[in-house]
């Protein structure tokens, strides 16, 4: 077993899950992956069960019975890392919008304890590093993070940034029953929940590539749950994290 376990969530992710399972075992460091599976009709958990067989002991597979949500996915993902040991979890997307090269990056900085969370950032040292979205979306993401920074007071460039690192330590002290959100709000509130927690968050740049094959889970009801969740954050009683 490795030290550190590759989180990715899927539905309908069948035209990118064996690339990037294989670009992922192609690296020159080691990591493990658990793919998060909910019921995808298009095959998608087959094509995992096919992979296992050539990654014994690295790929593995949980099994959801239906679309559950980002933020539950993760959370599922977190406990069966913790209860197999891992020091390190990863949060990454099936499509290659986290560029796989990226996790080493991301580990390092991680385990030579820069941050006991560490982001992939696309809102680092000024620039914006973003691929292939049109201008209404870019712009609604990176002010959806300034936002964020006003509301929370956190440092954090890109708070709402899915390619993160967590230290096993952050997760061991969060209790993932009061954490609320399911969308891209959860994003959100694990960063926010570190903080208030006393753990450092330090960010890594990426350059973020929106997906070529398969299509983009992102909603109005999900964007709207992170825009009024912010508040919500601030306004909880935290002396139960």
């Amino acid at each position: 077993m490795n030290d550190t376990l590759i989180i990715t969530p899927t539905y309908n992710e069948k035209e990118n899950i064996e690339n990037i399972i294989r670009k992922v075992f192609s690296l020159d460091k080691s990591f493990d992956m658990l793919i998060i599976e909910d019921n995808s009709p298009d095959g998608t958990a087959d094509i995992v069960k096919r992979l296992m067989h050539e990654f014994p002991n690295r790929l593995f597979i949980k099994e959801r019975k239906g679309k559950l949500g980002l933020g539950t996915a993760y959370l599922d993902g977190f406990r069966w890392g913790l209860e197999h040991g891992y020091q390190f979890m990863i949060e990454m997307d099936a499509d290659f919008s986290h560029n796989p090269e990226d996790l080493p990056r991301l580990y390092e900085a991680c385990s030579a304890g820069k941050g006991d969370v560490v982001v992939g950032s696309r809102y680092v040292d000024g620039k914006i590093s973003v691929v292939n979205w049109p201008m209404g979306r870019l712009l609604m993401s990176y002010f959806a993070s300034v936002y964020v920074r006003m509301v929370t007071r956190m440092k954090v460039m890109d708070a709402t940034a899915g390619y993160v690192c967590y230290n096993r330590r952050v997760l061991e002290k969060m209790k993932f029953n009061k954490v609320k959100f399911v969308g891209y709000a959860f994003q959100i509130e694990m960063k926010y929940t570190a903080t208030r927690l006393g753990f450092n968050i330090y960010e890594v740049p990426i350059i973020f590539t929106d997906r070529v094959l398969g299509t983009s889970k992102m909603s109005m009801k999900i964007f709207k749950e992170a825009f009024f969740g912010v508040f919500n954050l601030r306004m909880r009683n935290w002396k139960n994290y």
